[in-house]
């Protein structure tokens, strides 16, 4: 497979053209004015960052992309999909309370804003993928009912995949609650008994059955459980919890499946930031201080080829003092892979397994060309 192109500008500016303007002629550059927009319904894939977090993307960006998409006959939305844990955005009517208050709004962004999985995490698209551990991805309804997706992503740390980069903002981030369940796991929830008032609201939503109430207690039998969701989606006491068991390895490769699920067969573009790169996920109701500095604007047609040259240029800049990366460095001074970022911040992990089988289901190349502008 030849190199991807991958366009990149740092985030210096001058009185000629600010960093939004400059993040328009990336876009421009990269090419993204030769998809076909007309009339074409157009989703823009972002994170719109857990309530308390600071560390998410500007609004002003995500309106740059916007109005490109508009000035090309488009009809751009901006969207995610509902989290599988509790906190801010874990149904839809809470997560665009949480969006607008971290400035998404159409007023300030110049586009609706649209929940991809419905009110409560439900509403999804069964794909077929044919990979190696996803066979059908339930995607969020609205993301595949798009005729254009484009993906909107802040490159930053990530406590199980590595990093947060255009793979997991479209893979995990566009799995239903099922999806995400499927992703993380097996796909079958437990319930906290200390939690769990008995109240039943699982067990009338559950078509198979799958929950039981036992002395006054919920427990899910996975003989019956088919890994909907609906029951954590309906749990008054938020007591229903999905397991977290596979490895996260296996959780990349299948974040790469999602992500062609996504892709697939009609018309993408991506760009990342990176910029306030925290050492956690944007999901967390708080983010540190970043690891890096700031570092510049990056878009590709090939979501893979960017997930690699963003590693590799984040990985070229010096570590933060007082960062959590600084203390890991401190920490492990004898460890020889002070190299690679992301593995120091957090040793438990490999970002590079989602990337390489990436590469293996043909969703992109980790191969590229950086053409700086």
């Amino acid at each position: 497979m030849e190199k991807a192109k991958v366009y990149f500008t740092n985030f210096k500016t001058s009185g000629n053209e600010n960093l939004l303007q400059k993040l328009r002629r990336l876009c421009i550059t990269a090419g993204m004015k030769e998809i076909d927009f007309q009339d074409k319904f157009t989703a823009i894939k972002l994170h719109f960052g857990e309530y308390g977090n600071l560390a998410f993307l500007r609004p002003n960006y995500a309106k740059v992309v916007a109005d490109l998409v508009k000035e090309c006959g488009g009809k751009p939305f901006l969207t995610d999909c509902n989290t599988l844990y509790v906190g801010s955005r874990k149904n839809a009517l809470d997560h665009l309370d949480t969006a607008y208050v971290n400035g998404f709004s159409p007023l300030s962004t110049g586009c609706q804003v649209i929940i991809a999985d419905g009110l409560k995490g439900l509403d999804e698209a069964l794909v077929p993928v044919d990979g190696d551990y996803v066979k059908e991805a339930k995607i969020g309804q609205a993301i595949m009912d798009a005729d254009v997706f484009i993906s909107l992503t802040h490159f930053k740390g990530h406590e199980m995949a590595g990093f947060g980069g255009a793979l997991k903002n479209i893979g995990m981030g566009g799995g239903s609650r099922a999806g995400k369940m499927e992703m993380h796991s097996e796909g079958k929830p437990y319930v906290r008994q200390d939690a769990c008032i008995g109240c039943g609201a699982c067990s009338r939503i559950c078509a198979h059955e799958g929950p039981e109430i036992v002395d006054g207690k919920a427990t899910i039998n996975h003989d019956k459980c088919v890994g909907c969701g609906r029951c954590i989606a309906v749990c008054p006491k938020d007591a229903v919890c999905a397991t977290f068991g596979d490895s996260n390895d296996i959780m990349n490769c299948k974040i790469a499946e999602y992500s062609k699920a996504i892709c697939q067969n009609r018309p993408c573009f991506h760009i990342s930031l990176i910029c306030d790169v925290s050492p956690n996920c944007d999901c967390h109701a708080e983010n540190d201080i970043p690891i890096i500095p700031n570092v510049g604007m990056l878009a590709s047609f090939d979501p893979v080829a960017l997930d690699q040259a963003c590693a590799d240029l984040c990985n070229k800049q010096p570590v933060l003092q007082g960062s959590v990366l600084s203390e890991q460095v401190h920490k492990h001074e004898e460890c020889d892979c002070h190299h690679d970022h992301f593995h120091m911040t957090h040793p438990d992990t490999n970002w590079k397994s989602c990337v390489a089988h990436g590469v293996k289901i043909g969703l992109g190349t980790d191969q590229y060309e950086l053409v700086e502008i």
